[in-house]
């Protein structure tokens, strides 16, 4: 369905095969995109050979400082001299102080996530835009908790939130270069990142119920949209926030057929 055969595309932080960007990475390689991986240094072991799975050209290590991410671009510069794309779905807090409450944030913990799930993106931009001379695409990961509170997301629903906004500012700013700035918004998928998320089984069971689709996302529906948002088929959307989340996002109470039942559905989905 999707062509991106002669196109050149970079993945940061690649960490695992359950993921979003392992999906859409995938979906690209199989597509026929020349990829290049970078991954943080302490999951070689996991990441490296499943970049070489996708027989990326470039496969390198790349942490969240300076000197690493200039090598990671001008090793891309050097190869290839260009960039159709990047997917940025690098987020980081630290999980301990997602539980509770967000009034109890500490300094440290909030200046550490947003550097790493919303400036990191935003520097990313920054240097992937040179090698965009013919235009490009680049693609972050949110969650509807940058828009409603969600339970143990706290300093991470805050962090997409400032994520979004940075898509549309960046998306302003690279626009006259032709290059597209956008997100996707996934709902709940059972991913190693959502295991660190207390009660995620109530999260999942409840979307799951009350979704307009009465289902949750499944692999293949992020890697499409993710497909299309990194493609020449979405020539024309950028600042957007693309929701893949089986409709979700746009109700505003229970389902009215579950609402008698709701408690012991929930209870068998939880112990599933």
């Amino acid at each position: 369905m999707f062509d991106l055969k002669g196109k050149k595309g970079l993945v940061i932080g690649l960490t695992n095969d359950f993921g979003m960007p392992w999906m859409i990475a995938k979906a690209a390689a199989e597509a026929g995109a020349d990829l290049a991986i970078s991954y943080l240094p302490i999951m070689e072991k996991r990441a490296k050979p499943l970049a070489e799975k996708l027989n990326a050209s470039i496969i390198q290590p790349a942490g969240t400082d300076d000197e690493s991410l200039e090598a990671l671009f001008k090793e891309i510069e050097k190869k290839w001299g260009k960039l159709d794309f990047m997917l940025h779905p690098n987020a980081f807090s630290d999980k301990n102080e997602l539980k509770g409450a967000y009034v109890n944030t500490s300094r440290e913990n909030f200046k550490n996530t947003m550097e790493i799930s919303v400036y990191g993106f935003t520097d990313a931009c920054r240097r992937a835009a040179p090698l965009m001379k013919d235009g490009g695409s680049c693609l972050c990961l949110s969650y509807f908790g940058a828009e409603k509170v969600m339970p143990h997301y706290n300093v991470m629903g805050v962090a997409k939130a400032a994520l979004e906004c940075s898509v549309r500012y960046l998306a302003n700013d690279l626009g006259k270069l032709g290059i597209r700035v956008n997100a996707i918004s996934a709902g709940p998928v059972k991913t190693l990142a959502a295991a660190g998320i207390s009660d995620f089984r109530l999260m999942f069971g409840w979307n799951e119920l009350n979704a307009p689709l009465r289902r949750n996302v499944a692999p293949k529906d992020i890697a499409g949209s993710g497909m299309y948002l990194l493609s020449d088929m979405s020539s024309g959307v950028t600042g957007e926030t693309h929701y893949v989340d089986c409709g979700y996002n746009i109700v505003g109470m229970m389902a009215e057929e579950i609402v008698k039942d709701i408690m012991p559905v929930l209870m068998a989905k939880m112990s599933e």
